[in-house]
């Protein structure tokens, strides 16, 4: 009950801190995001574009990331306040006792899949196939491919984010997001069918937030805002995305109108953002119990210690008590 109790102050004062805050002078913000600018960091660079961030008192300045981009290092380095990150990748953390702490969700759940051509049925017809991912899938979802349909590693093909080889062999499948390289396949006329990870029961959010315990413990006022704002611009990008999708161009001038609008077509299409736990409970929700499913998900496929505190690799605090876009 004092927990409880200590909880639902700590509450009050970061909302409190969030309507005082504006009236001073603006904290400055890094965010860092995963990738160049594109529309799944759409709420984001709205609430950038539409003043939400100035509204709630905080400069902020967005930073894209790309494959030679280290989000965790840049984060523990002091080189970005948050970081657009991944739930495996705070957890291999946390089993490394390095202090990252997962804040809220962009999406409730991961828009990663399997691109195949369209004569496969599903992912257990796969089985077999060379199936191309990059380097690092092999600690994520391939070990839960393995387990689940019987996957082997005889079929891994490296995946170098160029889609020819896909194109050029109609046997092989490849790694992909459900937002982006299928509209480069529909750009070559390729029949392709997009497999989601998530319809199988992978576990991970999508597009999380991730801080630090320093960052939560010295500002506490500046997390709550930053995550508000955030998400009321993912609820507002979703509605009307016109303002975020000027800095995304800006940002990324090689992105084009017709990607952005794909992408946003999928988004909806699938409610990654206001589906799910998000439907009752917000925008932007993490859960101890879907935290617990991706611990021992990871725990089972032995890609984690057991011994890992996986309850500190979260902090719902911040996001459990807004309910944005509950309508």
């Amino acid at each position: 009950m004092v927990r409880k109790a200590l909880s639902q102050l700590l509450g009050a004062a970061l909302i409190g801190s969030y309507v005082l805050s504006p009236a001073s002078a603006a904290d400055k913000v890094t965010f860092l995001t995963s990738w160049f600018a594109q529309a799944e960091h759409g709420g984001f660079y709205q609430a950038k574009a539409t003043g939400l961030y100035e509204k709630a008192g905080l400069d902020v300045t967005i930073k894209t990331g790309g494959p030679q981009v280290n989000g965790t290092q840049l984060l523990l380095a002091g080189d970005a306040d948050f970081i657009m990150g991944y739930d495996i990748q705070v957890l291999k953390g946390r089993e490394q006792k390095l202090p990252l702490v997962t804040v809220a969700s962009s999406f409730q759940f991961d828009l990663q899949g399997i691109m195949a051509h369209d004569d496969v049925a599903d992912l257990a017809a796969l089985k077999g196939r060379p199936v191309l991912i990059a380097g690092s899938s092999r600690v994520t979802f391939w070990p839960w491919l393995r387990a689940k349909y019987g996957y082997t590693d005889d079929q891994i093909r490296p995946y170098t984010f160029n889609l020819q080889p896909f194109f050029a062999d109609k046997t092989i499948a490849q790694q992909g997001y459900l937002s982006s390289e299928p509209y480069q396949a529909l750009q070559q006329n390729e029949k392709v069918k997009f497999f989601l990870f998530a319809d199988g029961g992978y576990p991970p959010y999508g597009s999380t937030i991730v801080t630090t315990e320093k960052m939560i413990a010295e500002k506490p006022d500046v997390v709550a805002r930053f995550v508000k704002a955030s998400l009321e611009g993912w609820r507002d990008y979703m509605e009307t995305p016109a303002p975020g999708n000027g800095l995304i161009k800006a940002d990324n001038p090689k992105m084009t109108d017709g990607q952005i609008a794909f992408a946003l077509e999928k988004l909806k299409e699938t409610k990654a953002v206001d589906g799910g736990d998000a439907a009752k409970l917000g925008i932007g929700i993490i859960t101890a119990d879907r935290y617990k499913q991706i611990y021992d998900f990871l725990v089972a496929g032995e890609l984690l210690d057991a011994k890992t505190e996986w309850q500190k690799a979260f902090d719902d605090r911040f996001v459990k008590d807004l309910k944005i876009g509950v309508k």
